[in-house]
């Protein structure tokens, strides 16, 4: 788990902290399918301002999910801009907007952190390209690969007395 000891940058008021950071990113589960970040390690830029009232902390770097497309469940990548805000509160006084759930004891969960930072930016649907057909709902193909349609199937001819029902009281 990657934490960073606030105490170790020593800020006071009105005063910034920057550095770069390593953080090792984990599968996400998302819709019942599992994502993988390749590469699995990146590059983080974390910025901790210090102000009378609290402390804002940032976070931003970029995540490259792999999985499964939401329509065709061919391989898809996604490419995540993560830019990340949180702030705490010297005195919080009961309000829960004014404490970060990243902070403990003044050690700030980055993993944890970057985890809930990537699920809220994913997109609604990862999707394999923007024009992504998906498959076909009656036989299962892939559309993108084979597209087609199918014929209309016909009326069961056991409903046909009250399809002609239907048609007089309209």
């Amino acid at each position: 788990m990657k934490t960073f000891n606030l105490r170790s940058a020593k800020l006071r008021s009105g005063e910034e902290y920057r550095d770069e950071v390593e953080l090792e990113l984990t599968p996400l589960v998302y819709g019942g399918q599992r994502y993988l970040p390749v590469p699995d390690t990146v590059l983080a830029e974390l910025v901790i301002s210090r102000a009378t009232t609290g402390t804002v902390f940032e976070l931003r770097f970029v995540a490259r999910l792999h999985g499964p497309c939401y329509r065709c469940l061919a391989d898809a990548v996604v490419e995540i801009p993560v830019d990340a805000r949180e702030y705490q509160a010297t005195n919080p006084e009961g309000s829960d907007e004014l404490v970060t759930p990243y902070l403990s004891d003044d050690t700030l969960a980055l993993d944890a952190w970057a985890r809930d930072a990537i699920a809220l930016a994913l997109p609604e649907q990862i999707l394999c390209r923007a024009d992504c057909q998906g498959l076909c709902p009656m036989c299962g193909k892939d559309l993108n690969v084979e597209p087609h349609e199918h014929e209309e199937e016909r009326d069961d001819p056991r409903w046909a007395v009250l399809a002609d029902l239907r048609y007089k009281l309209e």
